[in-house]
């Protein structure tokens, strides 16, 4: 029984992930006080782009038609390491947040070398752009497990997943994995998913030369990744355990309480995206710098304890 809801977590993120995305549209378009699009919107996308039949460039290799799968793949391996359901989660021995943020990366690459076998110059470009930012968001992202594998003992990820009292150090590492996932997510101001201007696109460049179904497993991926780390930034700032038994009533409870706060997360997010302008690319070196720089702070008192 707990194997199959240890199963059942892909299931939830591909379920609910388009929701958060589809919510953070809602808010955004709430605080410019337009109507905007249905929270479901981005349910009515995918199931739109998995009808449509696909154009593929002839010069595109295996590659470009592989890398969909390797993303959404890596995306859903990521996912099955999150105790969402029950704690301890036996899938996290086989891998924890170190292991997240590489197979994070893993997906990253294959859209990268995919982009560039399409032969386009908007993808040479985009793959471009996100090895740069890549390049300065994983150090930063290290340094936040480094800082939380202090305070708590170990890197796995149920080590943290709401079993400790709020602290400075875990405070601060928040804020820093904050704007690690601004960047990771191609977010408001490091990147714009609304835009298609040659100046400013990013992820949306790398992927411009899919569509229909391809396209539609890239934006499925990029919706779980955003739910995932949404969730590990709430179970630092609002720990509560997953449940440690498969009591159904327990489970209704957690999953409301999960839902709110990433809701919550979502909201922040939202809220970012239309109070701040897309910055320059050389300015995201500064952006992420002082990302750096809280992780570090968050090190040193994990250190001392605070």
């Amino acid at each position: 029984m707990r194997k199959i809801f240890i199963l059942l977590n892909p299931v939830l993120f591909i379920a609910v992930s388009p929701l958060i995305s589809g919510l953070i549209a809602r808010i955004k378009n709430n605080i410019r006080m337009r109507q905007g699009q249905s929270i479901f919107q981005p349910y009515f996308n995918l199931s739109k782009l998995f009808s449509k039949g696909e154009v593929v460039s002839e010069t595109a290799s295996w590659i470009f038609r592989t890398a969909p799968f390797v993303v959404l793949a890596s995306s859903l391996a990521a996912a099955l390491l999150i105790p969402v359901f029950i704690m301890p989660n036996p899938m996290c021995r086989m891998g924890d947040f170190l292991a997240l943020i590489f197979i994070f990366a893993l997906g990253r690459f294959f859209l990268a070398l995919a982009a560039l076998d399409a032969g386009s110059s908007f993808g040479g470009m985009g793959s471009s752009r996100e090895m740069f930012i890549s390049s300065l968001v994983e150090p930063v992202a290290c340094l936040v497990v480094l800082s939380i594998s202090l305070q708590f003992g170990s890197t796995n990820i149920s080590a943290f997943s709401g079993m400790h009292t709020v602290s400075v150090s875990s405070i601060v590492a928040a804020a820093s994995l904050f704007l690690v996932v601004i960047a990771e997510t191609s977010r408001i101001p490091v990147d714009n998913q609304e835009t298609h201007l040659e100046l400013t696109m990013i992820h949306e460049a790398m992927i411009l030369e899919y569509s229909g179904r391809s396209l539609a497993l890239i934006e499925l991926s990029s919706h779980i990744k955003q739910m995932i780390w949404f969730y590990l930034i709430a179970q630092i700032i609002f720990p509560i355990p997953a449940p440690m038994s498969l009591n159904l009533i327990q489970l209704f409870f957690w999953l409301l309480w999960y839902m709110a706060r990433i809701s919550i997360i979502a909201a922040v997010v939202a809220l970012v995206e239309v109070s701040v302008a897309k910055m320059r690319l050389f300015r995201v070196a500064d952006f992420l710098g002082f990302a750096f720089v809280l992780a570090i702070i968050s090190t040193v008192c994990a250190i001392l304890g605070v």
